[in-house]
């Protein structure tokens, strides 16, 4: 429930070993379909929309490749997801050959996709209706945090079903929550879009404006990320905004599409998000510029024109 402690990776339960399948094997889905076979010591079968992706997983990692998501769902405890949106969503649950019409009684299904909290209501429903589970647990870290195996997992659903997911999330988790009914996983991942993209072009102006005040940048962020100024943001990307590289990371249309979820739930809640509106204006220039696959911390670079 809302009120339960969150569990560091160490608190969490040892896991016997599950039967897993693991649909989409993109930049954050491949090293955690990994993390579940080699940390977690589960038996994963794999999908991905491309053959050729899955198959390479089941060489490196020594888990099984299935052609569709009903295929790889079938027989399973667990069915995690993390793909682009809420249409590849549906569609690898209740399309033609979808995950849910190959799912077991009691089983539960994981979605680590960063989508609507709508979707994640409708497909909760949908699953309940069959007989099993459904978790939203979008994701927080990036790329090196799914390959580090230390993500954060913002999770919606009923407890029961948390509880039976929780060890097998623990493979690739640093922290782990449950925050309520389903669709409170992709609220929750809407809070941490709306103070990313805020704090993201505060620090931007501030390397900007130090810049022009012909202070160094280096001297000034070593000096002040031991304040109240201090983020993420802060010490692990003034040095490559410093020095004008976004080739890496999180890419601009990535945090457009999350921000876009974002500003679509506040319109259906009333919540006024005018910094977050602000920000994802700023972003499309950036992406004017060429920068649609550019890190997040470009916005620097629109200052820079």
């Amino acid at each position: 429930m809302p009120g339960n402690p969150a569990k560091t990776h160490q608190q969490f339960k040892e896991q016997d070993m599950a039967k897993v399948a693991f649909l989409g094997l993109g930049v954050m889905g491949f090293p955690m379909a990994g993390h579940l076979a080699a940390k977690g010591g589960h038996e994963v079968t794999v999908y991905n929309r491309t053959a050729a992706k899955s198959k390479a997983w089941a060489e490196k990692f020594g888990g099984r490749a299935a052609a569709t998501p009903k295929a790889a769902a079938e027989g399973q405890d667990f069915v995690m997801a993390c793909v682009g949106n809420d249409d590849d969503l549906r569609a690898v649950t209740i399309g033609a050959d979808g995950a849910f019409s190959g799912m077991k009684p009691g089983a539960v299904f994981v979605d680590h996709t960063t989508a609507s909290a709508e979707v994640a209501r409708q497909l909760d429903a949908e699953a309940t209706k069959r007989g099993f589970q459904f978790i939203d647990a979008p994701v927080s870290g990036g790329q090196a945090g799914a390959e580090n195996g230390v993500l954060t997992v913002m999770c919606g659903g009923a407890e029961a079903a948390y509880k039976q997911a929780e060890p097998v999330i623990a493979s690739y988790a640093r922290m782990c929550k449950l925050l309520g009914p389903a669709g409170s996983g992709q609220l929750t991942k809407m809070v941490n879009q709306i103070c990313i993209a805020g704090l993201v072009e505060g620090l931007s102006e501030g390397i900007h404006f130090a810049k022009k005040a012909g202070l160094d940048v280096g001297a000034v962020i070593d000096a002040i990320s031991k304040g109240a100024a201090q983020s993420w943001q802060m010490e692990n990307r003034y040095k490559t905004m410093n020095e004008g590289k976004f080739d890496f990371g999180f890419a601009v249309e990535w945090m457009r599409k999350d921000l876009s979820i974002c500003l679509a739930e506040a319109r259906r809640n009333g919540a006024s998000l005018p910094v977050t509106a602000l920000v994802d204006n700023f972003y499309a220039e950036v992406e004017k510029m060429g920068g649609k696959r550019w890190d997040t911390s470009s916005l620097l670079a629109r200052l820079q024109r």
